[in-house]
């Protein structure tokens, strides 16, 4: 073999070589032909070896996590048994999952995130706490590649049908998922569905009915990326052990115009829609109720989905985050590893209330570098965690969980707690109080590129560019939109961006005029 030839003859750099060898090798089968995984929704790379020749020019300065940032990572060491649900889930917190490709033998995976401020994110994370899938550490760095592209030759252009066997991963072309439920020997609810499917993006609609006999829905994301990653985890997957199978294909349908909120339809983003049929209309409080029902059913079967949702909101199949039973059912986030000379409750109701709308914040007083944060329901709480579980807040890597708490006390009547408990249950600045606000539509990950809105218009960009300079960062970009009303707003690193939204979220321009800051998914 040419790795023992290498290890005689040049015994004194075997180390560098080996390390070289391995993940070069596996990362230039990038390059070659793909083969799909027969149980497996996703594409995966050909088993075979790399060339030797190729092997051979190898340099000794080149060596494990020399790469340069890409969205592209690279994770080794993986368990033999480990599924792609669980390399996903190392991955959601941080940003959307756009793409895997598993290397079967090797032990090895690329994640494709969708930005690479994300996958930056995620790097620094890993690289601080050491990542575990089944108990086995894994190592993640990033990859020599820039995207993965998988093999689309088998595919007829079409919308591909549930029981498709092609496995390739489609680009996204709708945002509506058609679900239908086999072996259906439990019920299984709207809600139910929701608590599922939430962990990939935010739902927006469902519609659920029985055709030819079978339980069937129509679920709609805010974006058709949310839809793909869905459909990529979730297809084939069971709810409860050995029954009520996904079955999950794009539907042809682009918005479902949903008229009723009750058990068989929901529109999230319109609370305030009739029951219709003479049934109560459904209250959010109730909704969330539902939400709390469902994870305790799901809880209570074995072999049920909590452990896939549990990773799909937070990386549980990692190990670090468990959602069973009715842990975390109150919407109470456990955020650690805070900085403390820094953080006060109104910088976390600003950062956690981009996600959801925050109602009390706890600084522990025995513990000032934690905090426990209630938002309005378990289902903000899990959009807020995914979002921002490691990410960087005023120079420290932030560690969110559910909490066990099920809600947040405030301090009892003339007791001083020096301002560490806050109570926003009726703050002015909550997003989602507003029955149809687009703000559901406009929830992303934290980004580099902030939205601004609200601005007055004797406002400058020199303006605005001096603004958030002063904040402590770097803008690297800046964009009107033609109204000049909103704009877009790129500083240098994401950190920089999360501290500016912190510090400007409704600001005062003058005049009574409020800037409002929210993270973009687009770039300048």
């Amino acid at each position: 073999m040419c790795v023992y030839i290498y290890i005689y003859i040049y015994i004194d750099i075997f180390i560098t070589h080996i390390c070289i060898y391995m993940c070069r090798g596996s990362d230039e089968l990038l390059s070659s032909n793909l083969y799909n995984s027969p149980n497996s929704g996703m594409s995966s790379i050909s088993d075979g070896t790399s060339n030797g020749s190729d092997s051979k020019k190898l340099r000794v300065e080149e060596r494990v996590g020399d790469a340069p940032p890409s969205r592209v990572l690279h994770i080794r060491k993986l368990p033999s048994e480990v599924t792609e649900t669980e390399i996903i889930a190392l991955g959601l917190p941080f940003g959307k999952v756009t793409n895997i490709l598993t290397l079967k033998g090797k032990n090895q995976a690329f994640l494709e995130l969708s930005t690479e401020e994300a996958a930056i994110t995620m790097v620094n994370y890993y690289s601080a706490v050491t990542p575990h899938i089944r108990n086995v550490p894994v190592f993640i760095q990033y990859s020599n590649h820039k995207e993965l592209k998988t093999d689309n030759a088998n595919q007829s252009g079409g919308t591909p049908t549930s029981g498709s066997s092609d496995g390739t991963v489609t680009s996204p072309s709708s945002p509506v998922l058609r679900i239908i439920i086999d072996n259906m020997f439990y019920p299984v609810t709207l809600d139910v569905l929701q608590q599922i499917f939430s962990k990939f993006g935010t739902v927006m609609k469902i519609i659920t009915f029985t055709k030819n006999n079978q339980f069937q829905a129509l679920l709609q994301y805010n974006d058709a990326t949310s839809a793909q990653q869905a459909k990529v985890a979730l297809d084939g997957q069971n709810i409860y052990n050995a029954c009520c199978t996904l079955r999950i294909d794009y539907s042809k349908l682009v918005n479902l115009n949903v008229k009723y909120n009750n058990d068989k339809s929901r529109d999230y983003t319109r609370p305030e829609l009739p029951a219709g049929d003479g049934q109560p209309a459904v209250d959010p409080s109730v909704a969330a109720a539902f939400s709390k029902d469902s994870n305790s059913l799901l809880g209570k079967i074995p072999g049920a989905l909590s452990p896939l949702s549990a990773a799909a909101a937070a990386a549980a199949a990692a190990g670090r985050v468990a959602l069973s039973g009715h842990s975390g059912a109150s919407g109470v986030l456990l955020v650690s590893n805070l900085n403390e000379e820094m953080v006060t409750p109104q910088s976390l109701f600003t950062l956690f209330g981009v996600y959801g709308d925050v109602q009390r914040v706890k600084i522990l007083y025995n513990k000032k570098d934690s905090a426990l944060i209630q938002m309005a329901d378990m289902n903000q709480a899990q959009l807020a965690m995914s979002h921002l579980n490691g990410q960087k807040m005023y120079s420290k890597i932030i560690r969110v969980t559910m909490s066990k708490h099920q809600t947040v006390q405030l301090p009892r009547d003339g007791l001083d707690d020096q301002g560490l408990t806050k109570d926003f249950t009726n703050s002015p600045l909550h997003r989602f109080k507003k029955p149809g606000s687009k703000n559901f539509q406009n929830i992303f990950p934290p980004s580099a590129t902030l939205h601004l809105s609200n601005i007055p218009q004797d406002i400058t960009e020199d303006d605005l560019r001096v603004l958030f300079t002063n904040s402590g960062g770097t803008v690297k970009a800046f964009k009107f939109f033609q109204d000049r009303k909103m704009a877009l707003l790129q500083m240098s690193t994401v950190e920089e961006a999360i501290q500016c939204l912190i510090d400007l979220h409704n600001y005062n321009m003058g005049d009574n005029h409020h800037l409002r800051v929210s993270f973009s998914k687009s770039t300048i």
